[in-house]
Order: C-alpha cells, then structure tokens, then sequence
C-alpha cells in the first residue's frame, strides 16, 4: 500500500509540474503586449519576470522528485509489467552513470544547436552590445508565448547565454528521454535494431526543435543552400509536428525495448 501510494503520489507531482509549466506560460503570455511596458509597469512586469523562473524551477522540481517516486515505488513494488521492468534498469549504478552522462552530454548539444549556448567569435559583446563582462539580465518583453521573459548571460566576449523559456522546457524533456533511451539500450542486449533506430530519429528529432534553423543548415550541406533555407521555413511552420514526431518516438521506445528484456513470467531478464 505504501509503494502504491508513492506511485501515485510521484503521478500526480509530475501532472502538477507540467499542468503548472503549461499555466505559466499561458498566464505570463498577457504580459507580451508591447502597450503595456510603460516606464510604470517595467519594474512589476520584471518582478514578475523573476517569479516566472522560480515557479519554472520549482515545476521542475516537482517532476523530478515525482519521477524519482514513481520509479521507486515501481521497484518496490516489483510488479510483473513492463513499467516496472524499466524502473529496474534505469535503476541500477550502471544505468545511472549512463543516464547522467548523456542527459549532460545530450544536454550541451542541445544548447549548442538551439542557440541556448552562443558563441560569436566575430562579434564582441561589449562593444557591438554595450554589454559588461560578466553579466547578465532577464529580458520581460516581448515575444510569442513560450518565448520570453528570456534571460541574457554574456560570460565572455564572445560566449554567452540565452535562454528561452520553451527551449529550456524541451531541452530538458528531451535529453531526459534521450538518456532514458540510453541507459535502457545499453543494457537491453537483446532488443532490436528497430527499436535502436527509432531511438535514434527521435534524439535527432527531438535536436532540432528548439532550432528550426539550425535543422535548415544541416540538410543544405547535403541539398544546398537554396533548398535548405526552404527546408529551415518549412521546418519553422512545422516545430509543433517536430515535437509530436521526436518526444512520442522517445517516450514508446523504452517501452519496445524492454520487452526485449522480458521473460516468459514477467519478470527482468538482466536482474
């Protein structure tokens, strides 16, 4: 009874920091008129800027911490399912080097192809910015929802920070699951090269939402300049089936793989 109640209790923290990620953005959203940053209204409109970031981290918080329920709970639990057999293997000391590695790893590429992480060599902040170095500041107005407020970091003259609410969102989801992915295929011997494959196009998938550009650059070098740049617009209108295509392909896919670990009762083939 305890176990089950942590699974549910680790459910409803992962609706709840979702559900309030999705409130956030629709509520801070009727903040983006352009009319409505007058010199009086800067201040509480940065304010609540700040409050904006700290109710995202604590969401984040709350995912986690339910996801670190839930997957405890299931291996208490030790049901015979598949769910339960990807808590064990996600579990383990070796799953968890793998899992943290690459949600690192996963994690600076994502930054570098979604412009989160700008290097500028033939630019200098301080000059063409007027920027201090170090610095940084949260930028409250004005952008599409999801978009802003977005905090500008410059570290040095010519690296900086920009980080973009959505992309930060989606970077976290996907190098999540892509580190899911990792650590249960690396110990999944047996599963499929299908499965693999799947694995595969949703990580490049998932790379290649926070930045449609990024997307149009990568298929010029093999199709041109021309055809890239249309590909870029194209995948530009299209970052919401980017998402449906790379996040859904990433969330099945452990499920796929486990099976593979499976045996005839039930239970974990490599426990």
């Amino acid at each position: 009874m305890k176990q089950t109640n942590s699974i549910n209790k680790g459910k409803k923290l992962i609706v709840l920091g979702f559900v309030t990620i999705a409130l956030l953005f629709i509520i801070y959203g009727r903040y983006q008129d352009p009319e409505l940053l007058t010199p009086s209204a800067i201040d509480s409109i940065q304010r609540i800027a700040y409050g904006f970031y700290i109710t995202l981290l604590a969401s984040f918080g709350a995912i986690a911490f339910g996801l670190y329920r839930y997957h405890k709970g299931k291996i208490q639990n030790n049901e015979k399912n598949i769910s339960t057999i990807i808590a064990l293997v996600a579990w383990n000391s070796k799953s968890k080097k793998i899992f943290i590695a690459t949600f690192i790893g996963y994690g600076i590429f994502f930054s570098l192809v979604s412009g989160t992480l700008v290097y500028q060599p033939e630019v200098s902040f301080s000059i063409h910015y007027g920027a201090e170095i170090p610095s940084g500041f949260v930028a409250p107005c004005c952008g599409d929802i999801g978009y802003m407020p977005k905090i500008i970091i410059y570290l040095t003259e010519h690296v900086g920070l920009q980080i973009i609410p959505i992309n930060l969102v989606l970077q976290i989801i996907v190098s999540y699951l892509v580190a899911l992915n990792t650590s249960i295929a690396i110990n999944a011997y047996t599963f499929s090269k299908k499965g693999s494959g799947m694995s595969g196009i949703g990580a490049i998938a998932g790379a290649f939402i926070a930045c449609p550009t990024c997307a149009g650059t990568f298929f010029s070098v093999f199709i041109g300049t021309a055809s890239g740049i249309a590909l870029s617009i194209a995948l530009a209108q299209l970052q919401t089936a980017l998402i449906a295509i790379s996040i859904p392909i990433l969330l099945v896919t452990p499920y796929i793989m486990a099976r593979k670990l499976r045996n005839p009762d039930g239970s974990c083939k490599i426990l």
